[in-house]
């Protein structure tokens, strides 16, 4: 038996052995979300069984029960889901278009700007239906920032990164600066939108932002295929005849819209865009064509088994989602580290 055969059936197994891992993944994810969000509309004050709250959820049974399910458990599951979705999906294409394990919205000064902007809109009293434009306006914004300061006949990696960590902390100091200075009954909404909730979502707010978000989800998959070939390196990418500076730039503008949408519902919440892309990575592999819908199913998952375990496993009542997930973000960034410092991983780079 040639090599070129030995070789080309080693492919053909592997490539097998990813989809069976795809499929799984994509299973078991869907799966652990219909049970986490069962778990959400039966689980409160007021317990139901499954059968009660889902018939509450289209109208159906008691009047009390369907107010329950569809005013106030039913908008704040569905934003966990539609903002969990959108920071895996940004954070899985941050990593892959700037080729760092450690480039995430929170890095780049996206959140940032989302926070600024709906900071500044919660300081000049608006209404609570604008902070979610203003968060959008913020995000953009930083993208505005982050491509004027790191645009030199084009946009490197190491440049936009660099830039980014700068628009980050110059972002979050202003925010500082306006929380300090506001008065003390608007401070506290403020630093409660800035620590990441999802408690209080209205129907408007969900369906607002979740249609946004189905059109930039639509716009990254349909781009994945110019994602799949920056992998390859600026040199390749050009000479396969990609636009690599614009295409660059095209992602970083659907991958801020995706932030920002997800910091509209759920504010700035940290570790889900950072954590998810390794996850994915961890269980499939190198990334598929299948990545990006992987990504936005786990972020999901995790978003919603946070605010869980915000509502119904922690003593302390009122505890904003981004206080779970932040939590869980300083471990996983030191075991990052660590694994990025291993001579294995050295090895393999």
């Amino acid at each position: 038996m040639s090599a070129a055969v030995v070789s080309v059936r080693t492919k053909s197994t592997s490539r097998a052995r990813v989809r069976r891992r795809v499929l799984v993944f994509a299973t078991t994810g869907l799966a652990l979300l219909f049970v986490l969000l069962t778990v959400s509309l039966t689980t409160g004050e007021i317990p139901m069984p499954a059968g009660t709250a889902l018939r509450a959820l289209v109208g159906l049974g008691d009047p009390g029960d369907v107010l329950v399910v569809q005013q106030f458990r039913a908008p704040r599951s569905v934003a966990a889901i539609v903002a969990g979705a959108g920071l895996g999906a940004a954070g899985l294409v941050l990593q892959r278009l700037f080729r760092n394990p450690l480039a995430s919205p929170d890095v780049m000064g996206v959140t940032g700007g989302a926070s600024l902007g709906a900071v500044a809109l919660i300081a000049a009293g608006a209404s609570q239906v604008l902070i979610p434009v203003g968060a959008l306006g913020g995000g953009l914004l930083a993208a505005l920032l982050l491509g004027v300061f790191a645009w030199r006949s084009g946009l490197a990696v190491t440049r936009l990164v660099l830039t980014g960590l700068a628009v980050q902390a110059g972002l979050a100091a202003a925010v500082n600066l306006m929380i300090v200075r506001f008065p003390a009954e608007l401070a506290g909404s403020a630093l409660q939108w800035t620590t990441g909730s999802v408690y209080g979502r209205t129907w408007t707010e969900v369906w607002g932002a979740g249609g946004a978000m189905v059109l930039a989800l639509a716009a990254a998959l349909v781009m994945h295929r110019q994602l799949a070939v920056l992998d390859l390196g600026d040199d390749s990418a050009g000479a396969l005849g990609l636009r690599t500076s614009a295409t660059r730039l095209q992602l970083l503008v659907v991958a801020v819209v995706l932030t920002s949408l997800a910091a509209a519902l759920a504010g700035p919440v940290t570790f889900v865009a950072l954590a998810v892309p390794h996850i994915v990575r961890f269980v499939t592999g190198p990334p598929t064509a299948a990545s990006l819908a992987l990504a936005g199913l786990t972020g999901a998952v995790l978003l919603l088994a946070s605010d869980l375990v915000v509502q119904h496993l922690l003593p302390i009542e009122g505890l904003p989602v981004g206080a779970v997930t932040a939590t869980l973000g300083a471990p996983w960034l030191l075991v990052l580290m660590l694994r990025q410092s291993s001579p294995v991983q050295r090895s393999h780079r």
